[in-house]
């Protein structure tokens, strides 16, 4: 059994007659695991140090105030908003207005997804990113030498909407639940936008929102033997405007503040909100997209479902002109379609290295 087990995540030149690849949750179902196979190890970077709690309490904004009618609540949980995507590039999101039974609705039914036979799932399998649905686990590795400890689901949501037939419900759950953070999504953009001393609308506008590309990832991460070898998501930023997290009760997000990693513990009911790549590029650097990264434990399965908000596919980013002249210093990086930015997550390196501009 032994051997069996070790031959699924061989490659096809070191056995030929076994499969190229499995699931994680295969792998780990399997009762002969003891130890994870060498191309799960993963060797941390220098500047990846171990995660500790935070020295000071994570930002939180009160979504309610920022759909006041009080205009001196809203004046202050828009300078909150400010401070927290310029100081942490991340916060928990309280008071939202999406029903907690809708979140737990859709973790649970991504659970159901994952506990499929795995032949139902692979049907979705394919390394073209631009699958509407696309079912993985792992890494391709052309883009790096090892796997990472997880399995996931990523479907296109909007401006059209896809979605799986299987299992019951999870189109029509998961289509509510996106239909719901993308609203709340662009309510914190037009505070964000205020925030950058822009007009209230200008990031909608610019972003072209209404075709604004949504994405819905769920993330399933196996008890691993060996956690501490293991990693389910290595430092990464995200590409986007704002990317909306939930997870089941099992913690393993990890956030970079100021060269230090932080476990994150959410509050009950809360989206964790962190600023990504695009959010970054259009406030000419003055809002960071903040690296994060998922870690693992060895007793409990995670779920987390992450959902991207960004630009339309044809959007143009560049930095708000009124923040390149109102702060005197150049634009920082170079315009660039939206479409054209997520290509360059094919070559492994981090996307905006490729659109930074350097001044001497």
């Amino acid at each position: 059994m032994a051997a069996a087990t070790q031959g699924l995540v061989q490659t096809a030149e070191t056995n030929p007659h076994v499969p190229k690849r499995t699931t994680v949750k295969a792998l780990v179902e399997s009762p002969a695991l003891m130890s994870i196979p060498s191309n799960y190890s993963y060797t941390r970077y220098p500047n990846e140090s171990d995660a500790s709690d935070p020295d000071e309490t994570l930002p939180t904004i009160d979504f309610s105030l920022l759909t006041s009618r009080d205009p001196l609540q809203r004046s202050k949980v828009i300078q909150d908003l400010n401070k927290a995507c310029q100081d942490w590039g991340f916060f928990m999101l309280v008071n939202h207005g999406v029903p907690e039974s809708l979140m737990k609705a859709v973790v649970d039914v991504c659970k159901e997804f994952f506990n499929l036979p795995m032949e139902e799932k692979m049907k979705f399998a394919d390394k073209d990113i631009w699958k509407p649905i696309r079912f993985g686990t792992g890494v391709d590795v052309k883009v790096e030498k090892f796997y990472f400890w997880r399995d996931f689901i990523k479907v296109f949501v909007h401006p059209q909407f896809h979605f799986l037939n299987e299992p019951k419900g999870f189109s029509e759950v998961s289509g509510e639940y996106c239909k719901r953070t993308r609203e709340v999504a662009r309510e914190l953009l037009q505070g964000i936008s205020e925030a950058l001393g822009l007009e209230e609308n200008y990031i909608e506008k610019a972003m072209d929102l209404e075709s604004g590309f949504q994405l819905f990832a769920a993330n399933l991460y196996p008890p691993c033997p060996q956690p501490e070898l293991a990693m389910g998501i290595p430092a990464h930023t995200d590409h986007g405007l704002l990317t909306f997290l939930i997870e089941n009760e099992i913690g393993g997000l990890q956030i970079e503040h100021n060269g230090k990693w932080f476990h994150v513990n959410p509050l009950p009911n809360s989206f964790l909100v962190n600023t990504a790549d695009h959010l970054q590029v259009l406030s000419n650097g003055k809002y960071k997209s903040i690296r994060h990264r998922a870690v693992v434990n060895n007793k409990d399965t995670r779920i987390s479902i992450a959902v991207p908000h960004g630009p339309s596919l044809d959007t143009v980013v560049s930095p708000a002109p009124k923040l390149v002249e109102s702060e005197s210093r150049p634009a920082a990086y170079m315009p660039m379609k939206y479409k054209d930015y997520l290509n360059l997550q094919l070559d492994g390196k981090p996307c905006l290295d490729h659109i930074q501009l350097t001044f001497t």
